[in-house]
């Protein structure tokens, strides 16, 4: 594949996948991919990491580790479904209060049936809004979580800064996202699982393909490991380091406001 990803630089704002977009105009058409997928983000997911999304996800959650105290708040941005804020409450022994994020309605309201069907609502909370203007004051939440949303940002940089406003001294931000894959091999088989196979599954099971195309096209635009690190730590956080998941299919950033 001769597209190249982007770097510490940018460059995500303009890209809808392989397509170079307007500034502007990345947003709606991510809007509308998740509308058209929302029903089926789990799956979808499912399909895009071959089940192993699950594994990195409960990966994720310990190594934040909630406290299992009242009080500890977190923020889980791109947060759909809620599979990440219901798993740190289950963790913290449903302790912790999340306030589940996301800038599309549709995702918002399947998460929120789920929360009410596994007795999570009065651990929860609800806000559609843009990871680029979060309505919260500064210094509110313990932590902030992003899964497998921050490559759909366009201003990627904007949002890294809102979550450093946000957070608390001492917070921490944790965010897991598709990756560059770093084996030998499992790189040329993921690539071509991904461009052949995800977009056909895609729409046998929901009729349409052309989502897919979009997000597996983003996954190999996203920058690396290292480039992503590098915007992490130019937002103001530290200690930030990373760990691979799968040989790189998936990588999880960390970084703390000190």
């Amino acid at each position: 594949m001769s597209v190249e990803r982007t770097t510490a630089a940018g460059g995500m704002e303009t890209s809808y996948g392989f397509r170079k977009v307007g500034t502007g105009e990345k947003q709606p058409l991510v809007n509308d991919v998740f509308h058209k997928v929302a029903n089926r983000y789990d799956l979808m997911n499912d399909l895009m990491s071959a089940g192993l999304h699950r594994l990195w996800k409960d990966a994720m959650v310990t190594w934040l580790n909630p406290p299992k105290r009242p009080g500890w708040k977190v923020l889980d941005v791109a947060a759909g479904t809620g599979d990440i804020a219901f798993r740190i409450v289950e963790a913290s022994q449903r302790q912790a209060h999340a306030t589940v994020l996301d800038i599309n309605g549709s995702m918002l309201t399947v998460g929120r049936d789920r929360a009410g069907k596994l007795g999570l609502a009065a651990n929860t909370d609800f806000v559609e809004a843009n990871a680029e203007a979060l309505p919260f004051e500064d210094d509110t939440f313990d932590a902030y979580t992003i899964a497998f949303g921050i490559r759909n940002v366009p201003r990627i940089e904007v949002a890294l800064a809102e979550a450093y406003r946000v957070l608390k001294r001492g917070g921490r931000f944790l965010c897991l996202e598709f990756s560059e894959v770093e084996m030998p091999l499992l790189d040329k088989a993921y690539e071509a699982w991904s461009f052949n196979a995800i977009p056909k599954i895609g729409k046998a099971v929901t009729g349409d393909g052309e989502p897919y195309f979009y997000l597996v096209e983003s996954i190999r635009k996203f920058p690396n490991q290292q480039n992503f690190a590098a915007m992490i730590a130019r937002a103001g956080f530290d200690r930030v380091t990373f760990r691979n998941y799968s040989g790189g299919i998936a990588a999880l950033h960390s970084g703390w406001k000190l």
